[in-house]
């Protein structure tokens, strides 16, 4: 016979294997299709708002007024690279936007 300790301990397993089991398969429904690097489109760094730029990775708040600042002071931006003179983009934080960024030619008027 089963005692009560050895029954209560393979009920709390099973409870347990129940929980793992539920937490890993909400995490596959959950988890995007593509890594989160590739779901942002391409934003323009000469027009582009201060919400827009704060999608960028690792772009905050302070960080998208200071881009902005450093755009009205000094013109358009003339290359993505130029975007390391804002104080607080070092290369390193560059290599993580530099392929969510772009500068668009300007339209021709007619």
């Amino acid at each position: 016979m089963i005692s009560k300790t050895s029954l209560i301990t393979m009920l709390m397993l099973v409870s347990l294997l129940g929980l793992v089991m539920v937490n890993v398969s909400n995490a596959q429904v959950k988890s995007p299709s593509a890594p989160v690097s590739q779901q942002i489109s391409p934003i323009d760094i000469n027009t582009a708002t201060a919400f827009e730029l704060t999608k960028l990775p690792g772009i905050g708040e302070k960080m998208a007024a200071r881009i902005i600042e450093y755009r009205s002071k000094n013109g358009n931006f003339k290359s993505i690279e130029e975007i390391m003179n804002v104080k607080g983009i070092s290369e390193k934080k560059f290599q993580r936007i530099k392929d969510h960024i772009v500068i668009k030619k300007p339209q021709a008027s007619k």
